[in-house]
């Protein structure tokens, strides 16, 4: 973790606040961490709570953090929040995705919008999937160079935060060896688009749909599930694409 993060030990040492020696000497496994030390370096690596736990079990220290079920009792709070958030942003697109992408809940503008765009076709459960699946929604997005590589930027950042997930590298993986994806991607990250904002250009016949996003995210999470959990909000870029949605929500509260 701490050479994914381009970090020295002496860097780390200063940062966690203990000696270059020490850490020289928890590293090679010549002298047993305290919780307490592992949490310092944690906290130093700005590790999320996935790695802290991990790390905490390496030294053989019980995890602190849970992970638990979006749908159980103790998250009832925050799915409310949740979705509120998803229904306060109607008759636009929004949905929820965890660490790996996978979609968890969407509200029914992303519902209406996507089936309007497929034409009814069942899509993957997977964001990144749809994007680069030629059979998928990767085949109804105008400007899918810039859209891809901002995914596969994501994804290169996500693996420098979490280097020991293995799910997240197999995803990776999986993403490039589509078809039409460029080989450079796999060793390193794509440029960012130029422009102040991405914005995602989706194309049905002669229609054009423009949408940019935000994301938000817990602010003081205590729990794995809630720190990964990712709401995206799908703003339209102009009043063309706005009218759309509207005439979307309108016709399936008349059908």
């Amino acid at each position: 973790m701490r050479s994914a993060r381009r970090k020295s030990q002496l860097a780390l040492a200063l940062d966690a606040g203990v000696s270059a020696r020490h850490l020289s000497f928890v590293e090679s496994g010549k002298s047993q961490p305290s919780q307490e030390m592992v949490v310092r370096l944690a906290d130093a690596l700005g590790l999320p709570l996935r790695e802290r736990n991990a790390m905490l079990i390496a030294a053989g220290y019980a995890p602190p953090y849970r992970e638990t079920d979006l749908a159980g009792p103790d998250l009832e709070p925050a799915r409310r929040a949740i979705e509120l958030i998803l229904k306060h942003h109607e008759p636009f697109p929004a949905f929820v995705m965890n660490r790996y992408w996978d979609l968890l809940l969407a509200n029914d503008g992303a519902g209406r919008f996507f089936h309007w765009l497929r034409d009814g076709a069942s899509s993957k459960p997977n964001v990144v999937h749809q994007i680069f699946d030629p059979l998928d929604v990767r085949s109804s997005i105008a400007n899918w160079d810039e859209v891809a590589g901002e995914v596969v930027r994501h994804l290169h950042d996500d693996i420098a935060a979490a280097p020991l997930d293995r799910k997240l590298k197999a995803l990776l993986d999986e993403t490039l060896s589509y078809p039409g994806v460029p080989s450079q991607w796999r060793t390193s990250k794509p440029r960012a688009a130029p422009g102040s904002l991405l914005t995602s250009v989706f194309r049905k016949g002669a229609a054009e749909v423009c949408f940019f996003s935000t994301i938000t995210r817990f602010a003081t999470p205590s729990d794995v599930t809630l720190e990964e959990v990712r709401i995206e909000s799908m703003f339209p870029a102009d009043e063309e694409s706005a009218e759309l949605c509207r005439q979307l929500s309108s016709d399936s509260e008349t059908s």
